[in-house]
């Protein structure tokens, strides 16, 4: 019996055709998606009004439809029954060694047990299940998506059924062979189950290779390129099922760059669609440059610099860098680029602070107390006052942006000019000291630095940072905020 398939009612007058899901000589099951449309304000999918066999298709990517288009011609249950006959008659010894499958009479109904097939791997986490009971389900339809350490996949229906329980949920571990489902199938299903023993080592085979995939997904090398422009799907493992990994490809995106909002940090539809809203947004403000979007995502991938043979114009000489200047560079510049700086400049009358300052220091002398007062502990304590009188100065922006932390704290970093570059240490609790316990302080942090004996905790937590250029002189200058 030839059954056409056409369009529903879409509540559209032309879409076009942007994927067809199903190829000749596939079983469908009711409800089961044929192909994707998109019209001018959405995409859909269009699904199977009946069960049968794809005898034709009708329409091919990038055709228009409308509603009532004829889009596919199936073989109905009956005439697929009876193509299955002969094979059902060569495989009856196999049917036999079916495990859990009860022999049906003709036009009854079995119950069948469906189990992981092998997926190559110890025990997996079930992350998501895709039907529910009373679900009618097709052979090879996914059925739950399951995690492992390196790589996620989706376990396919092995023959076509109605669910009738399901023994697992999502949290629970599974490996090869463990009980996840029990399908009610026709009684001449189970011809589709235990077909003649040539094809059955070929389901076995196919199986084993829907897992295969999974596990290269981890080597970049492995990454499969996605259509003529040479597209990477991804440069590092992302976590996603294989269907959010298609929509990927479609939009060109590298998953390893798209931040996941589900269950253990999984990519998930949205995440998808919000990353290609930001890119789009990001275009449409001009903000991406001529370089491209890049790891950053906030437009700030610059175009690379052009490479120049400078022994062409004269004599030179490599100087490997320090590696306080390797990291101090990318930092300081990364600041530059992110942060917007703003310099203010006025004049202050110091002349009764220098007075004083000369005057303690000669009493510190006097006293042999081994502490010498320079202008930079008084500009620290004159800092710190500012700092608790206008809290929002002592602020940062959270990861989100949506918070502003205000710190309770005062620790300022202090720029020391060390023979191996330019290191920051913090001195805490500024607020809470005097200027004889700062300025021994910043006496020892000076000889530390200089020495190279800072530790990373001695350069963590500043919330302010003060860099004096008292020691070249000049009137004022712009440095780079130390973030």
């Amino acid at each position: 019996m030839t059954i056409e398939i056409h369009v529903p009612d879409i509540g559209a007058d032309e879409v076009e055709v942007t994927e067809i899901l199903v190829k000749a000589g596939d079983k469908v099951a009711v409800d089961q998606s044929l192909l994707s449309v998109e019209g001018d304000k959405a995409s859909m999918e269009v699904p199977a009004s009946e069960a049968g066999v794809v005898k034709s298709i009708n329409v091919k990517v990038g055709d228009k439809v409308k509603t009532g288009s004829l889009i596919m011609t199936f073989e109905g249950e009956g005439a697929a029954k009876e193509d299955a006959a002969p094979a059902k008659e060569e495989a009856k010894s196999d049917a036999k060694s079916e495990a859990k499958a009860d022999k049906p009479k003709s036009g009854g109904t079995a119950v069948q047990d469906v189990k992981v097939p092998d997926i190559g791997g110890d025990a997996v986490e079930v992350t998501e299940i895709m039907v529910k009971v009373g679900d009618t389900v097709s052979e090879e339809q996914s059925l739950l998506s399951v995690e492992g350490d390196k790589a996620s996949m989706e376990v396919p229906a092995p023959f076509a059924g109605k669910v009738k329980e399901i023994k697992i949920s999502v949290g629970d571990k599974v490996s090869t062979g463990s009980l996840i489902m029990v399908f009610e199938t026709a009684g001449d299903a189970s011809a589709d189950a235990a077909p003649a023993t040539e094809p059955k080592a070929e389901a076995k085979a196919e199986t084993k290779t829907e897992a295969a995939p999974a596990k290269t997904e981890t080597a970049p090398a492995a990454s499969a390129a996605s259509g003529s422009d040479g597209f990477v799907e991804n440069s590092a493992y992302a976590h996603a099922s294989p269907v959010i990994r298609r929509l990927a490809r479609e939009f060109g995106i590298n998953l390893a760059k798209v931040k996941g909002t589900g269950r253990k940090g999984r990519v998930v539809k949205e995440d998808v669609q919000n990353y290609v809203k930001q890119l789009v947004k990001q275009v449409e403000s001009g903000a991406v440059s001529s370089g491209g979007v890049g790891g950053s995502h906030m437009g700030f991938d610059l175009i690379a610099w052009p490479k120049v043979d400078f022994s062409k114009f004269g004599e030179v000489e490599a100087k490997p860098l320090s590696r306080i200047q390797k990291l101090s560079g990318a930092n300081l510049h990364r600041n530059w680029v992110r942060i917007p700086h703003v310099t203010q400049f006025d004049e202050a009358d110091i002349t009764g602070l220098e007075d004083f300052r000369k005057e303690q220091n000669a009493i510190a002398d006097k006293k042999k107390m081994g502490v010498k007062y320079t202008p930079l502990v008084f500009i620290m304590k004159a800092v710190a006052k500012a700092l608790e009188e206008f809290p929002t100065f002592n602020s940062s922006l959270s990861d989100d942006g949506a918070s502003l932390i205000l710190k309770k704290y005062v620790h300022l970093g202090i720029a020391v000019d060390t023979p191996n570059g330019l290191v920051v240490p913090v001195v805490r609790d500024v607020n809470k000291k005097g200027i004889i316990e700062l300025s021994r302080e910043l006496q020892d942090i000076s000889v530390k630095a200089r020495e190279g004996k800072l530790t990373s905790s001695d350069m963590q937590g500043g919330c302010f940072t003060i860099s004096s250029l008292g020691g070249i002189g000049g009137t004022a200058f712009t440095p780079i905020v130390n973030a």
